[in-house]
């Protein structure tokens, strides 16, 4: 089986795409806005400044908003690709 990796970080980088930092010091990203559904997060899919209110919860492990919304860090962490380094 596969272990937990919790989120210790996130940062918006543009309309839904979050890059996340991982406890094992991975840094992935990951577009949100396919998995934006139902009445919990309906309100961010609606309102872009709500959703870049996300942080980490280190105590949970994953990203949450002002609103009670969240993610498991397993779904973060399975649906998210690396991040791709930008050329200097």
């Amino acid at each position: 089986m596969e272990s937990l990796r919790d989120v210790t970080g996130v940062r918006v980088l543009s309309r839904y795409i979050v890059e996340l930092t991982f406890e094992t010091g991975e840094v992935k990203v990951l577009d949100l806005e396919p998995l934006l559904d139902g009445p919990v997060f309906e309100p961010l899919r609606q309102d872009y400044q709500l959703f870049t209110r996300v942080r980490a919860d280190r105590e949970a492990g994953t990203i949450v908003w002002p609103n009670g919304a969240d993610f498991s860090p397993r779904t973060l962490y399975l649906r998210s690709r690396d991040a791709v380094p930008h050329a200097s």
